[in-house]
């Protein structure tokens, strides 16, 4: 079985401290010996993107993403005070020994699942880290739960910003005019759920060389682990279920969206 890269986890989250015996650290020690070889550690404040960084510093094969999550943007204290702090986040990681770990923004997006929902501040949050993205030559990861057109819309106004609609839900159309633009598109242990014939429609679509998978764990674990604690390795069920919407093999799918993950994140194929 070829090595797998998870682009999208959160293991701050603390249902790893409370739910796996020994904490997220014992439970990335085993994951990483049983074949995923790079994580990318996703946070969703200003306050989860310090420690995600420090958690990535920990293992060599994570990387940590920073941003604010649209469902977190109220509990910033300002913009322009959330921005200066993943600015300096990011400054600090460019110039410090060792090698960078911070190799894009996010989360970010728009959510309009949950009402009532402040889209005005979404929109604001999403703007602003967009534009840090064109500045720092970042890639973005865009969390869009139920706001397909203006996620997409935002896209088009940034038309340097690179980056991947993460834990893909939208149609197949909308996977293929992301993907002229050069869009990755991420799927998660959706595509294996019976119930989800869409996101299988969208993962047969997107063209090889801009698909990438992830778990959000602890998120959206894949059938037969449908409901339990997500993590890294149940991702390899995510690609067998992508294979099979693409009627070809799991290894493939393995190979492509790890050298498509390092081309995105790390400006190189591996």
């Amino acid at each position: 079985m070829r090595p797998l890269f998870d682009t999208h986890a959160h293991y701050t989250d603390d249902r790893f401290r409370t739910e796996f015996p020994g904490g997220p650290d014992a439970l990335l020690r085993e994951i990483f010996a049983g074949g995923v070889e790079k994580i990318i550690n996703v946070s969703t404040s200003t306050g989860s993107s310090s420690a995600v960084l420090s958690m990535s510093d920990r293992y060599p094969g994570m990387y940590a993403a920073v941003g604010v999550h649209p469902s977190d943007a109220a509990d910033e204290e300002s913009l322009p005070d959330a921005v200066r702090k993943l600015a300096g986040m990011i400054d600090a990681d460019r110039k410090r020994e060792g090698g960078r770990k911070i190799v894009a923004i996010g989360e970010t997006g728009l959510d309009y699942h949950f009402q009532p929902v402040d889209r005005e501040l979404q929109h604001s949050f999403f703007e602003a880290q967009l534009l840090l993205a064109e500045e720092t030559g970042l890639p973005v990861i865009i969390h869009d739960r139920d706001a397909h057109g203006d996620c997409f819309e935002a896209v088009l106004r940034h038309p340097g910003v690179r980056g991947v609609f993460h834990s893909f839900s939208g149609s197949p159309e909308m996977a293929l005019e992301l993907a002229k633009r050069g869009i990755y598109i991420s799927f998660s242990g959706t595509v294996s759920f019976k119930n989800a014939p869409r996101v299988r429609a969208a993962a047969a679509a997107v063209p090889e060389e801009l698909i990438l998978i992830e778990t959000d764990a602890p998120y959206l674990a894949p059938v037969p682990y449908r409901g339990k604690l997500n993590r890294s390795d149940y991702a390899f069920h995510t690609a067998a279920a992508i294979a099979d919407a693409r009627g070809t093999d799991t290894d493939r799918i393995l190979e492509v969206t790890y050298r498509n993950a390092c081309t995105l994140f790390f400006d190189r194929a591996e």
